[in-house]
């Protein structure tokens, strides 16, 4: 499988955590689930969102919001299997990687 970007360890935690589709996903909130730096993450998610993989938008602010908008990423649903593929194919060349491997997604 070919892809648009250099695949890392981390660039792989980085897409399991947006493979959950969970909401409200932001830079700092990723770093913090996948025990990596944040100023390593949000380069990837840049590169993600460069190549097409990953969309974002700044959350909406409300009068009673503290702290400054974050920006909010998403995987795109037509690179969904794309992502699984490429974790699976990455498991199978390093089975023993100590990775973020988010239960649920044995099955890719």
């Amino acid at each position: 499988m070919s892809t648009p970007f250099r695949v890392t360890d981390a660039t792989l935690d980085v897409i399991e955590v947006l493979l959950t589709g969970e909401p409200d996903l932001y830079g700092l909130r990723i770093a913090k689930e996948i025990s990596r730096a944040s100023g390593s993450v949000v380069p990837i998610l840049m590169r993600l969102e460069d190549c097409g993989w990953v969309t974002s938008q700044w959350e909406t602010s409300t009068p009673d919001s503290r702290g400054p908008r974050r920006r909010l990423y998403q995987l795109q649903a037509n690179h969904v299997v794309d992502a699984r593929k490429l974790i699976a194919s990455r498991r199978k060349l390093a089975p023993n990687r100590a990775g973020f491997l988010r239960p649920g997604l044995e099955g890719c």
